[in-house]
């Protein structure tokens, strides 16, 4: 079994975000990467496979040359190889295109992304990566087991859960739950010492066009005080909520 994971590089939780040229650029200055958390959860399970049915695994991630500690990051948990598309990954429905010429030059049947990135958290990479190469899709995945060229996934639905019958090629978007968060890997020194020897293939992308560009941001409102109410001053509480709050 041949499996791609698809790897987003973005900033961590706690950084500081802000933007540049009247809003319409993401200010990188100060900010810490990390591999996607839903991806994580991919790539964990990816390596499960891998160690107990001897799959293969190679991380893919569509970026500059920025994005190269986070994929090496992904070889030191122990994928076996990693693919840059050397573009900007301004744009899902791109993105999606040049992931599915890596699968279909790969030959791979299993691929395993997060259901969203945490940055722009626009949720439609891995369905429109399985509309162009013509594979079964499951959303919002948290069990999946393999057996030979039929899987078996647990996707969560509202109020409840899902469980689905599939056969390969597919494509799979996880979420927490894929596995753990107790059994996300940790790059050990040796896996760090190894990766240094693991291939990083750059392949350059087969289109330079967007379809879509991102015309400004906005931050949302900082929050304001907080005013107390003493907890016997009921009508106080309702002025304040109707007059003011404007919630009633």
């Amino acid at each position: 079994m041949k499996i791609l994971v698809c790897i987003s590089h973005v900033p961590d939780t706690t950084s500081k975000i802000n933007f540049t040229d009247n809003n319409t650029k993401f200010d990188t200055n100060g900010v810490q990467y990390v591999i996607n958390p839903y991806d994580e959860f991919a790539l964990t399970r990816a390596m499960w496979f891998k160690e107990k049915q001897g799959a293969s695994v190679t991380v893919v991630n569509v970026g500059n040359t920025s994005t190269e500690p986070t994929l090496r990051k992904a070889l030191a948990i122990g994928a076996d190889n990693a693919i840059r598309v050397n573009m900007e990954p301004t744009d899902g429905y791109t993105v999606a295109k040049e992931l599915a010429e890596v699968v279909k030059n790969g030959d791979y049947n299993l691929v395993l992304a997060g259901k969203e990135s945490i940055d722009y958290n626009g949720g439609m990479v891995p369905g429109m990566l399985a509309a162009n190469l013509d594979f079964n899709f499951v959303n919002a995945c948290i069990g999946l087991e393999i057996n030979e060229e039929s899987a078996t996934i647990i996707r969560e639905i509202d109020g409840g859960k899902e469980t689905l019958n599939s056969k390969l090629p597919l494509v799979i978007a996880g979420q927490k739950g894929l596995v753990e968060e107790k059994d996300l890997k940790i790059p050990n020194m040796r896996g760090i010492m190894m990766a240094r020897k693991k291939p990083l293939t750059v392949i350059e992308p087969t289109t330079s066009e967007t379809a879509s560009t991102s015309a400004s941001f906005e931050k949302p409102e900082p929050k304001s005080a907080c005013k107390m109410v003493d907890a016997n001053n009921v009508d106080e509480l309702v002025n304040l909520l109707h007059n003011e709050a404007k919630v009633i």
